[in-house]
């Protein structure tokens, strides 16, 4: 089979001007970047005489593997089933880091026969939001020194600066620096760290953003540090919002692609999920509703992070309820989740299949917790027989909720006909669906902390290291107790250790760190060992990509 640069590469994309079309907008009113790249601005959708009302299916998975799930070839894969069914539908998307480009996990355009194109763009620098995004925060960052150097009006303490700079790539070397070394001209001495631009509170600002008035109240909340006498100084002190609003202005706009069979797929902000909220933006999102019947969306990596963070923070600010989720797996992942060695993955084996539905059992009656119909899809791999499919389809009726299989990364569209037909049944069915949120907003963070650890995670309680409990109470008095939470945790595993696989029991979630990202509404938690700024692999994608004379990009997986 060809490789995915390789199919998307001989995709005959259609102009631009006829996907947006599809949507009912004018062409005129769309922004191009090139021929199959465009920007959609607020006011292309006032033309609109009769928006829809469209109805949103969230696509979640079990916590990723090395074995692969295939979370956003699903995503594609069901839009594209869905067309083929005739319906009205569209993507909203996240866009790719280049950390992860360059590094181990690759791009976020889907595979196969399901990508949303053109791929090579989408995965590089695409419309320059991750550009202006990472600009912007590092404004305020020079602003802040350059607030220092020039007298400290606010009488910041240099020591005390929350504020991190960021960069689209993984660089560990970065993790812990000292800016304005040598003093005098050079600054004032003080420690700093770059986090990646996905793991940035402006890239989870930007996503929560209704509008442009909406973005610049949330960047004026932003909190930067800390005078010496222990107050809080925001980002709207420093007289930094116009500025970095300004650049931002395009980035604030949503992405308008198409998948390889020309479903319109809006794909626009890229926050990791397990260091940030993990969900495309809202302006995406609501835009999409109004524009298509179904709007196919998705959250990063496993259900416990995205889906959890999906459905409690983006839901609830944005007023989007989900008509159904669908939870990717795949035979091989639960092995996986079993024990089994990755180069025995392919091998049949019964109880190790039943062993590692532990993994994907607790994700299913997370999200049935949530009120919302559950589909699970196995993301099909060719040695997958139909006697392990059937045993995964028992244990998921077992549990309350539909399996159908999937093939979209061999079949496109037509691979996601049958998983297209069960989302439609439920989504037509118009059954009314109430989101049971795992917290209250009253409630006080450590019990939002100790909700989201016992009945999402499955932890018996929640450890806190030394001065965290500090930094909570001092969130509290200043008027923050009332955010939610956002947990930074690892992907791989429901505990805060990495390697415990399954469905992990006997484990404390252990908070080593606490702060406020007030830009993105929601207080941040960390666990665990989780870094916000990852480092490359061994061996890193950047040794295997290139482009010839004739601009032909190879090696973008």
């Amino acid at each position: 089979m060809p490789s995915d640069i390789e199919i998307a590469q001989s995709t005959v994309l259609e102009p631009i001007e006829k996907i947006s079309a599809k949507l009912g907008l004018d062409p005129d009113a769309i922004e191009r970047y090139g021929k199959y790249k465009a920007k959609v601005p607020k006011e292309a959708l006032k033309d609109i005489k009769t928006p829809r009302k469209g109805k949103v299916v969230l696509v979640t998975a079990m916590n990723p593997t090395p074995a692969g799930e295939g979370k956003t070839t699903v995503s594609i894969g069901l839009a594209q089933g869905l067309q083929k069914l005739g319906k009205s539908v569209c993507l909203a998307l996240r866009e790719p880091s280049l950390g992860p480009v360059f590094g181990v996990k690759g791009g976020a355009c889907g595979g196969g026969y399901s990508q949303v194109v053109p791929m090579e763009d989408i995965n590089l620098h695409f419309t320059g939001d991750m550009h202006a995004i990472t600009v912007a925060n590092n404004l305020l960052a020079s602003m802040i020194d350059n607030h220092l150097f020039r007298g400290n009006e606010l009488d910041l303490d240099e020591n005390r600066i929350l504020w991190k700079r960021c960069l689209d790539l993984n660089d560990r070397a970065l993790r812990q620096i000292t800016v304005g070394v040598g003093g005098g001209n050079y600054g004032v001495t003080r420690p700093d760290s770059f986090q990646i631009t996905a793991a940035s509170e402006i890239m989870a600002t930007l996503c929560m953003a209704e509008d442009m008035d909406d973005l610049k109240e949330r960047l004026s909340n932003i909190v930067v540090g800390y005078t010496k006498s222990g107050k809080l100084v925001t980002c709207g002190q420093l007289g930094a919002v116009g500025s970095m609003a300004t650049l931002l202005r395009d980035a604030l706009m949503p992405n308008l692609v198409q998948t390889i069979e020309h479903v319109p797929a809006f794909v626009h902000g890229g926050p990791f999920a397990n260091i940030s909220h993990g969900c495309n933006t809202i302006i995406a999102t609501k835009t999409a509703m109004k524009l298509a019947d179904f709007v196919i969306t998705e959250a990063g990596f496993g259900a416990d992070l995205g889906a959890e963070k999906f459905l409690d923070i983006k839901c609830r600010k944005a007023g989007i309820t989900p008509s159904a989720v669908v939870i990717v797996a795949t035979v091989r992942s639960l092995k996986y989740n079993a024990g089994v060695d990755k180069k025995d993955l392919c091998l049949p084996n019964k109880q190790a299949l039943m062993d590692g539905f532990a993994n994907v059992r607790r994700h299913i009656a997370n999200m049935s917790g949530f009120g919302i119909p559950v589909v699970v899809t196995c993301n099909r791999f060719p040695s997958d027989t139909e006697d392990e499919l059937a045993i995964v389809k028992g244990l998921c009726e077992a549990e309350g909720a539909s399996f159908v299989p999937s093939d979209v990364f061999m079949n496109g569209g037509e691979g996601g006909k049958a998983l297209a037909e069960r989302i439609a049944e439920i989504v037509e069915a118009d059954e009314p669906v109430e989101i049971e949120y795992t917290y209250e907003l009253e409630d006080s963070i450590e019990d939002k902390i100790y909700k989201v650890s016992t009945k999402i995670y499955g932890a018996d309680g929640v450890t806190y290291e030394e001065g965290v409990a500090e930094k909570i109470q001092a969130l509290k008095d200043a008027g923050y107790g009332n955010l939610p939470i956002c947990i930074a945790k690892t992907q791989y595993s429901f505990s805060d250790d990495a390697k415990k696989l399954g469905a992990p029991k006997d484990f404390n979630i252990t908070v080593r760190d606490c702060y406020v990202s007030a830009g993105a509404g929601y207080v941040v938690v960390l666990t665990g060992t989780i870094l916000t700024m990852p480092g490359l692999p061994a061996h890193p994608a950047a040794l295997d990509i290139d482009v010839d004379s004739e601009g032909v990009i190879t090696g973008l997986f």
